[in-house]
């Protein structure tokens, strides 16, 4: 699962006039498209909003057992970036006490909407992961999934080096002298997405007790998503079509693009000691138990 830890950053810092251009570049961005929309079919039913759920588990099968929704029950669940709703309602079909965040007014209008037609009374609401509404140890878990890499300033949960951070690079950023790394910071979906290392992410966790980082491919490592709009000349049609899949599962996982990173925040004393070293730094958003 997916946790929050947080640091701080001095108020003229936090204030910045470039951080907040970003973030409304960011909102903005997934106003326009919400995350997964380009699979949910127009009539936004009951059986549109269930089709969409099939496919975001047959794309991400990972999700289920990484998310731990059967073990959810009676637990208070903050979901930070709940896009269209599709795990919200799931915490919520599990008999968890869930509350769901996002930026984007848009999304959070379609989760609800999602909810409704379920038969479930959902506490989802516009706000700011960086700026949360809620007191410490409000939650038993806070869960976040393929969110943080695109909040300023931000930590992340895309791996660098991927086949998709490799595929943009060949697309935008080999012909322009770009890194891999900047061509990601620069195309892959919303403003300033940033990638990490495995070692950078753990780093990020020293002080979490239980720490566990899983690498898994992204749809787009495999070419299973639908391609955008971006992707649809004959080239990109061709790529999609030969692309050759078995190959790339037998050998390339290191390459895939998610880091799946849980752990678990230490109490009392511990914690004091944890937050005192994280003072000066920007707000830590990881994944795992709170």
């Amino acid at each position: 699962m997916c946790v929050l830890l947080s640091g701080s950053k001095s108020p003229s810092q936090m204030a910045s006039a470039q951080s907040s251009q970003l973030k409304d570049e960011v909102q903005d961005f997934w106003n326009a498209e919400p995350c997964g929309s380009r699979y949910l079919e127009a009539a936004e039913d009951f059986e549109a909003f269930e089709a969409h759920l099939r496919s975001r588990y047959a794309l991400e099968p990972h999700i289920p057992q990484f998310a731990k929704f059967s073990s959810a029950r009676d637990l208070r669940v903050l979901e930070i970036g709940a896009g269209i709703g599709a795990d919200y309602l799931e915490w919520l079909r599990a008999g968890a006490d869930a509350t769901g965040i996002d930026l984007s007014a848009i999304s959070i209008e379609r989760a609800k909407r999602r909810c409704v037609l379920a038969g479930y009374e959902p506490d989802l609401r516009v706000a700011d992961a960086e700026r949360l509404p809620f007191a410490a140890d409000t939650f038993d878990v806070v869960y976040s999934y393929g969110v943080m890499h695109h909040t300023p300033p931000r930590i992340m949960l895309y791996h660098h080096p991927s086949l998709t951070g490799m595929m943009l690079w060949l697309r935008y950023g080999a012909w322009r002298g770009k890194s891999m790394r900047r061509t990601v910071f620069d195309h892959l979906e919303s403003p300033e997405t940033k990638t990490y290392t495995k070692a950078e992410g753990r780093a990020l966790m020293q002080g979490f007790e239980s720490v566990d980082i899983q690498q898994v491919f992204s749809p787009g490592d495999l070419l299973l998503n639908a391609p955008s709009a971006r992707f649809q000349s004959a080239v990109c049609r061709l790529a999609w079509k030969l692309y050759p899949r078995t190959l790339v599962r037998k050998f390339g996982r290191r390459w895939g693009l998610f880091l799946l990173i849980s752990g678990r925040k230490p109490r009392g004393d511990e914690m004091s000691r944890l937050n005192a070293r994280c003072q000066g730094h920007p707000q830590i958003y990881l994944n795992g138990h709170n």
